[in-house]
């Protein structure tokens, strides 16, 4: 019994030097656009690395305001209260006054604006 070789065994030649060439030239191709995109994602991270230590200083300075800002009116807020337990009422009322005017004075200001 004779085998076939019909059968999917067929001569496959090797490709031609131009078929070559023009593969080596599409991977150069293609090796050339990887680089360009490589490089824009090294500049698109060093870019990000320098806005998030930016942002990072910003943050830090904002802290810093507050925690003065956040001393500052502790130190008011004690001050009343201890005005408050001088057992020198009038304050009160002086303060409650002061508001009022405040308030007042904003009212006229923001009504004939």
């Amino acid at each position: 019994m004779r085998r076939s070789h019909s059968g999917g065994y067929g001569y496959e030649p090797l490709p031609s030097t131009s078929a070559h060439n023009t593969m080596e030239d599409e991977n150069e191709r293609m090796t050339e656009e990887l680089k360009d995109k490589i490089h824009a994602l090294k500049s698109l991270s060093i870019d990000i690395g320098t806005e998030v230590i930016y942002q990072d200083k910003m943050l830090r300075g904002m802290d810093d305001d507050f925690d003065r800002t956040s001393g500052s009116l502790s130190g008011s807020v004690t001050r009343v209260l201890r005005l408050a337990k001088a057992g020198h009422n009038y304050y009160i009322l002086y303060l409650f006054l002061f508001s009022i005017a405040v308030f007042f004075v904003l009212w006229l200001v923001l009504k004939f604006k």
